[in-house]
């Protein structure tokens, strides 16, 4: 068994994050808001171990690669070259090497969980693990076994999604061997020094539940629980009209049954929902043709939004939004097109969605018309699967399209960029 290696870091760690550090538990995690740190916490005990296990080999994980590439990673890097950390990063293994410590760290998204056979670890940590399943820690148990080990360690950090399978076994029954930190809010100084309005600014941006469940960090009955739960017919149906002087928002959700979009105005940060198009059997064409019938060319002009895989390729051979190009173009429309590259986690989707229907402070800023019948169904109907907070679509198969295309305007124009453990600045 090597000799442990030493390495003075810089880590001013906070109350929550020194208590998750000091754990001698085999298995311990770290479950808190927002701004908490989980991060620098994940990142920072990965570090801690590659030293505590010179030579030896440890697994940072996440629920997807996307989120592996794009979150996990890119803080295990920030903390290796803030503290001049001499390593390698293999981008074709997906393997880092802390040179000091001869230790490596294998980079691995855990969805496809019968992957994670084969080689022993000293250690592994997992970013938001209720956003993976079960079975993807239990097998990453099983290889917690290198005979070589200085410390053997399993641990994961997470914002709590309900009272889920994380809940169950690290906190409600925890075996022994389990520990678990709560970290609370306010607690991030760095963070309120930074950005001293920071949870005053998200009440805006978030619904009730979802602030107390990602800013606050609250555990919270999600079991089978409707999505828009922030939905009130007396609250958010209102009769509407289009303004003549402001454009014209379209969003869409490409489906051949049914082919659904809503009609809109953003008025004075409000989202006024004017009108529906919900068509069976129908093309984009189709949809085109009736988004005209219903309010012609409008002289203030026309906001596309949608679904970002619109833009793929289709068995017409055009993308679904080169025939909408083309068929505004015919009419000489004045036309802008807020489609992102790729869809938005449908979790921020949503969360945007019920923060306009009723926020953390209790405003109100997403009214209805009442001749939206399927909107308004969707908002009454749609909810998450058992013990998931996955969307049913099969429970009924018209609901959530309209919906989603809803969504994809609301996060367009109002998506916030929370500040988090990752630097990001909000606003």
């Amino acid at each position: 068994m090597g000799v442990s290696e030493e390495r003075w870091i810089k880590y001013a760690a906070l109350p929550s994050q020194q208590k998750f550090h000091d754990s001698t538990a085999r298995f311990k995690g770290f479950s808190g808001p927002i701004g908490s740190g989980k991060s620098q916490a994940l990142c920072q005990e990965a570090l801690r171990l590659c030293y505590l296990n010179p030579g030896r080999v440890g697994l940072i994980g996440a629920p997807t690669y996307p989120m592996l590439r794009d979150s996990t990673l890119t803080s295990m890097l920030e903390v290796l070259n803030d503290n001049e950390v001499p390593f390698e990063y293999h981008k074709s293994e997906n393997v880092l090497t802390v040179k000091d410590a001869g230790s490596k760290i294998l980079l691995r998204s855990i969805d496809e969980f019968e992957r994670l056979r084969g080689t022993n670890l000293a250690w592994f940590g997992v970013d938001e693990l209720t956003y993976a399943q079960e079975e993807a820690w239990l097998r990453l148990e099983g290889r917690l076994r290198d005979p070589r080990a200085a410390r053997l360690s399993g641990f994961a950090v997470w914002t709590p999604k309900g009272f889920d399978w994380v809940y169950r076994k690290f906190i409600q029954s925890a075996a022994p061997g389990y520990d678990a930190v709560l970290a609370q809010p306010y607690e991030n100084r760095f963070l309120l020094k930074q950005v001293p309005d920071f949870y005053e600014r998200l009440k805006g941006s978030y619904d009730e539940n979802f602030f107390r469940q990602e800013v606050l960090g609250d555990y919270l009955n999600a079991k089978g629980s409707l999505v828009y739960r922030a939905f009130s017919r007396e609250a958010n149906l209102r009769d509407e009209e289009l303004d003549p002087l402001k454009p014209v928002c379209w969003a869409v959700d490409f489906n051949v049954t049914p082919m659904s979009s809503v009609i809109a105005q953003v008025r004075n940060g409000e989202i006024s929902v004017v009108d529906e198009i919900v068509l069976h059997r129908a093309s984009t064409q189709d949809a085109c043709e009736e988004f005209e019938r219903r309010v012609g060319m409008p002289a203030a002009g026309v906001v596309v939004y949608g679904d970002a895989s619109g833009a793929s390729m289709q068995t017409t051979g055009f993308s679904d939004y080169t025939v909408i190009r083309e068929f505004f173009k015919e009419r000489s429309a004045k036309v802008a097109y807020r489609v992102p590259n790729a869809n938005p986690p449908v979790k921020d989707r949503v969360g945007a969605v019920n923060a306009k229907l009723r926020n953390a402070r209790g405003e109100t800023q997403l009214f209805v018309s009442p001749r939206c019948r399927e909107l308004i169904a969707d908002f009454e109907q749609v909810s998450y699967m058992e013990e998931s907070m996955q969307i049913d679509k099969d429970k009924d198969r018209r609901r959530t399209h309209v919906s989603d295309a809803l969504g994809y305007l609301v996060y367009q124009e109002f998506k916030s960029a929370p500040v988090g453990e990752r630097r990001e600045r909000l606003f």
